[in-house]
């Protein structure tokens, strides 16, 4: 896994759109921003002690494997333009990479795009609330596994999805540095402070 601010290109989305010099962006910056990762042995992932080790930790009960290849998938370019719209979701999305490389583009708390690179083996969970996107790279190929708590609920909410109550959450909580406040306008007020306004 290799993390990088991305530039403002309008080139190809499968391009790497890295800045010149490049801004690396280390895991401990995207702790901060409440994303977690693991890397696993992909090879064994049907029996692998630390993969359910992490599931059981988690509350990881539901799996499901998909594949996404550019030769097969009907609609290709389409899909891969609905995955790269900006949104979020209403819980954790955790993305497991089997086979091949793909791109997970995140907001930071400056609304800055950070480019997360995945491959064979990362395994990665965005948190509710957070704005993201999806690409492949230019090898258009990869093969993942989804993992979810429960039920899986596939819902995307696009932007501008700020009054979901999970979303003000997650301002609260990674938006409350002197850097956001210099920056950005406050972090938006939960359902229960506007209330009491």
């Amino acid at each position: 896994m290799e993390a990088w601010y991305m530039d403002q290109s309008e080139e190809d989305q499968r391009l790497p759109h890295k800045l010149e010099p490049n801004e690396p962006v280390s895991l401990e910056e995207l702790q901060k921003l409440g994303v977690f990762y693991w890397k696993l042995n992909a090879d064994i992932y049907e029996t692998d002690p630390e993969l359910q080790k992490i599931r059981e930790e988690h509350g990881y009960s539901y799996m499901d494997i998909i594949t996404i290849p550019r030769d097969t998938l009907p609609n290709y370019e389409e899909k891969l333009k609905m995955f790269y719209e900006e949104h979020l979701h209403l819980d954790d999305e955790i993305r497991y990479i089997l086979d091949g490389r793909a791109y997970f583009d995140i907001r930071d708390e400056d609304d800055r795009w950070i480019r997360i690179s995945m491959d064979k083996g990362d395994l990665i969970t965005l948190p509710a609330g957070i704005y993201h996107r999806f690409t492949l790279d230019e090898t258009n190929y990869t093969k993942a596994m989804r993992l979810f708590v429960g039920e899986p609920v596939w819902k995307a909410y696009n932007r501008p999805a700020d009054h979901f109550e999970i979303r003000q959450n997650w301002a609260l909580v990674h938006c409350n540095s002197s850097r956001w406040l210099s920056v950005q306008p406050p972090c938006p007020p939960t359902d229960s402070q506007q209330a009491a306004s």
